[in-house]
């Protein structure tokens, strides 16, 4: 693939999202993490990759199965802050997605938690409300 990365990042997918999908790297900043954790929920089908960005404290009772069913189409992200303070970080953000079926875009925000263990950044969990 060598389009542009779905994270809207203005970089090829395999020079952006694409290298930390498919393993060959690990994000070293939360808002790579976050981008590749939205192109993950856009594409699909990459549920594994999903669960092993959690932090594991706060991803029980999740399978890579269900986190990899496409459930709406992920249309647009948008960054609006990030904050970084030692090991602890947050990446606040729009995600637009649509439901099946339907025209409408709606916008999902959401400000990320993220925690560095061991060298690698992981997500925590996020405060989300949709409009």
């Amino acid at each position: 693939m060598s389009d542009a990365c779905i994270c809207n990042n203005n970089k090829n997918f395999e020079a952006c999202c694409g290298r930390f999908l498919s393993g060959a790297q690990h994000a070293k900043t939360p808002e790579q993490l976050m981008r590749s954790r939205y192109s993950a929920y856009a594409l699909s089908g990459y549920g594994e990759y999903l669960l092993a960005t959690w932090f594991s404290a706060t991803s029980a009772g999740l399978t890579a199965e269900s986190l990899s069913e496409k459930t709406v189409e992920w249309v647009k992200l948008e960054v609006l802050s990030k904050n970084q303070n030692g090991d602890k970080a947050t990446v606040t953000f729009n995600a637009c997605y649509r439901e099946p079926d339907s025209l409408d875009i709606n916008i999902m925000h959401e400000t990320s938690v993220f925690q560095r263990t061991s060298g690698r950044w992981f997500y925590v969990g996020g405060e989300v409300s949709n409009n």
